[in-house]
């Protein structure tokens, strides 16, 4: 058995393996290029010798983007557990030392957390960590790209059909009211009927209708008038503290907010739920160095914003 084994590997090239997982994580032949250090025509030639190989085309095209097929979706759970199994018998597993790397981490998340941590974690790299840099990206699709290989780590929400994935909490958050400061109506604690009086702000990242808040006041029959919906956080305080609408927004940006725009924070006349964040990354990193320190700087960092 093992004999027929090594006759099937010996007739592949196995330097194709990491080029095969690069273009299945990255679905880009110009960024597979750049992460297993060939040019661009050298992995053109490599996707070419692996579909025939496979007998699969492995990535199309849709519009602009390439796809994976469903034999490559298959397939990359199972490389990327090979080929990590490899590089752990052929390769020792130093430990990580920050204030010496010279590398890139990939992080996931909403405009919300970039704006409230990404500044912090740029500051605590700078004095502990300088050779180390930050790409921060923005997608819907977070849990893909993790088990794609494209993210090392995603901050989202804490969703309970996730629970038990490769994951940890950062922290609860609630809400606080945000109006500009010298809104002439209101200065001190907010009345249901006093907010409902004003004309509001509110961020809907999907773009579509409907909010957390006006889900309760419609329980209570109640309604508030919706001036403007915005899809970014960033957008909320320069509105605000440029007219008399009001916004909600949770309360940790809302506190950032207030130290650079003319703001007041006031507590919301409504009982609104907390809700929590965390961070997850894909299971294969779960042991190395480098990713270990990784989640505990960005878990500290973020737990102290």
């Amino acid at each position: 058995m093992y004999i027929v084994h090594d006759r099937i590997l010996t007739g592949i090239d196995l330097n194709l393996l990491p080029v095969l997982r690069a273009l299945l994580a990255e679905r880009h032949v110009t960024r597979a290029a750049r992460r297993v250090g060939l040019s661009q025509s050298a992995t053109s030639h490599a996707l070419a010798r692996l579909r025939q190989l496979l007998g699969d085309p492995l990535l199309v095209r849709s519009g602009r983007a390439l796809v994976v097929t469903p034999r490559a979706a298959r397939l990359l759970p199972a490389l990327e557990h090979s080929l990590a199994a490899i590089e752990r018998v052929v390769t020792s597993e130093p430990e990580f030392d920050p204030s010496n790397s010279q590398r890139t981490f990939t992080l996931g998340m909403a405009d919300y957390l970039q704006a409230l941590i990404a500044g912090a974690l740029v500051r605590e790299l700078a004095q502990h960590a300088p050779g180390v840099d930050l790409s921060i990206v923005v997608f819907p699709n977070l849990r893909e790209l993790v088990e794609s290989g494209g993210l090392d780590l995603a901050l989202s929400l804490v969703e309970p059909e996730h629970a038990g994935e490769a994951q940890e909490s950062l922290f609860d958050e609630d809400y606080l009211c945000m109006v500009r400061r010298d809104h002439p109506r209101l200065k001190r604690a907010l009345s249901l009927e006093l907010y409902l009086a004003q004309r509001h702000v509110v961020v809907a990242p999907t773009g579509t209708p409907g909010s957390l808040v006006d889900d309760l006041l419609v329980q209570r029959g109640l309604r508030r008038r919706i001036a403007l919906r915005v899809t970014n956080f960033l957008i909320a305080p320069v509105v605000v503290c440029q007219t008399d609408l009001v916004s909600i927004l949770p309360a940790r940006l809302a506190r950032q907010f207030a130290k650079t725009y003319p703001l007041r924070l006031l507590r919301p006349p409504l009982d609104l739920p907390k809700f929590s964040f965390g961070m997850f990354w894909h299971t294969r990193y779960e042991h190395d160095p480098a990713h270990r320190w990784l989640r505990e700087f960005v878990g500290r960092v973020s737990r102290s914003c």
